[in-house]
């Protein structure tokens, strides 16, 4: 039978979770207006994605069931979802399972990876990101591709035309809740350096088999405060600052 566009979508998903060796009961779990957090193992970290449309309050509602009853690798399916509010959720919960191999692990930020590694090159970022203004000063040619564009922005239609032009292309991971990174990889160059960044992304090397070259996401370190800054509506740099985040990154090769 013809595998369906969304079984396509997920497949990367699919093959992170299957190797997941090891379950846990989910302790916590916490949404803010940003992160989404669920404990398990650790404490897992993903966008804050919700759907377009409230859903029905009138709606029977009986058959609630606490994510907390649930365990994190049932959660960690929910990355399936067409939904995009339980797909985010089911990034936490994977994040929240996984050890990365910390033997390999650089502290090191994507963003200035790229700056040091990207000068006079053309760079495709997927997504937004707080380093964009700056690469913008070093690259050839930067080309932000971006659903909900700003100045200087391009839509997503333009990756088939800008992304095979690219020597390195930065992809935030949460195409990995809206299941558009399997249609995305197609479209980049063998010998591009491709990067997948933000705290959502699994650190897992499943990703590598996949032609990622390089992940680069955090770990919580300080699980109390972390999740006192998001249930408060903090953004991500002052996650940073709390100093409860540890950015690592994780290379197939180095560079």
């Amino acid at each position: 039978m013809e595998e369906s566009k969304q079984e396509r979508s997920t497949q990367i998903l699919k093959d992170i979770i299957e190797g997941i060796n090891r379950d846990a009961p989910v302790k916590e779990v916490r949404k803010g207006l940003f992160w989404t957090a669920v404990v398990s193992r650790h404490c897992g970290l993903a966008s804050t994605m919700m759907r377009e449309f409230c859903p029905d309050e009138n709606k029977d509602n009986n058959t609630f069931c606490s994510f907390s009853e649930r365990s994190a690798l049932e959660l960690a399916r929910l990355s399936l979802s067409e939904d995009i509010s339980e797909a985010s959720l089911g990034l936490a919960a994977i994040n929240s399972l996984i050890d990365p191999d910390m033997s390999g692990a650089l502290e090191i930020n994507a963003g200035d990876l790229l700056m040091e590694q990207g000068k006079e090159k053309n760079i495709s970022v997927i997504g937004h990101f707080p380093f964009t203004d700056d690469l913008r000063k070093i690259a050839k040619n930067l080309w932000v591709i971006e659903r909900r564009q700003r100045a200087d922005d391009y839509p997503e239609v333009d990756t088939e035309t800008y992304l095979p032009q690219s020597d390195f292309i930065a992809i935030s991971s949460t195409t990995l809740i809206n299941h558009t990174l399997k249609a995305i990889l197609p479209l980049c160059p063998h010998k591009s350096v491709k990067i997948l960044l933000g705290p959502t992304t699994p650190m897992t090397p499943v990703l590598f088999n996949y032609g990622i070259d390089i992940i680069s996401g955090s770990r919580v370190t300080d699980r109390a405060v972390v999740l006192k800054y998001i249930s408060e509506g903090a953004n991500f740099r002052q996650l940073k600052r709390s100093g409860g985040i540890r950015l690592i990154t994780l290379m197939k090769n180095r560079l």
